[in-house]
């Protein structure tokens, strides 16, 4: 797959640097900040949209002023590795709302994913009942964070 970067120029960059940035800015700000007229901003923002580059919007929530302050990270091992068990895998851990992230890692395990729950009661219920009994987990090992010292999502692609 073509990296796609390459086919954007400075404007559509500045588009989602911006939307980045500020996500309910109207076409007509976004027009102003980026220094085009609103319909090819607008005609960009569609494309960008369309394509799948810009994937939706959505509000950003303080997980800790929501009581959901602990953060795990899990190293899963599993006793199948094709491409079957992986999908099965895949498709089991994104229906948990717990995890955060999960990732397929090129390492000494097969996933790393990052978990958010009120409390260590909660996440050692969420480990039993959930993560252990996802298809093909044979080991689990978790490290909880201590703190957060950047968990900021993509910014600018300058």
């Amino acid at each position: 797959m073509q990296n796609e970067l390459e086919d954007l120029d400075r404007f559509d960059r500045a588009i989602l640097t911006t939307l980045a940035e500020d996500g309910r800015i109207s076409v007509t700000e976004l027009a102003k900040r980026i220094g085009l007229s609103k319909s090819p901003t607008q005609a960009r923002l569609r494309r960008l949209e369309t394509s799948g580059i810009v994937r939706g919007y959505r509000a950003i929530l303080d997980p800790i002023r929501l009581g959901l302050d602990h953060v795990a990270f899990v190293e899963i091992r599993l006793n199948d590795t094709r491409e079957a068990a992986l999908e099965a895998f895949n498709k089991a851990v994104a229906a948990i709302p717990e995890v955060e992230q999960a990732h397929l890692i090129a390492g000494n395990f097969d996933y790393l994913i990052k978990v958010r729950t009120a409390g260590m009661p909660a996440y050692r219920r969420v480990l039993a009942e959930k993560i252990s009994t996802l298809p093909g987990v044979s080991l689990t090992s978790t490290y909880v964070a201590m703190q957060a010292v950047k968990e900021d999502g993509l910014a600018d692609v300058t």
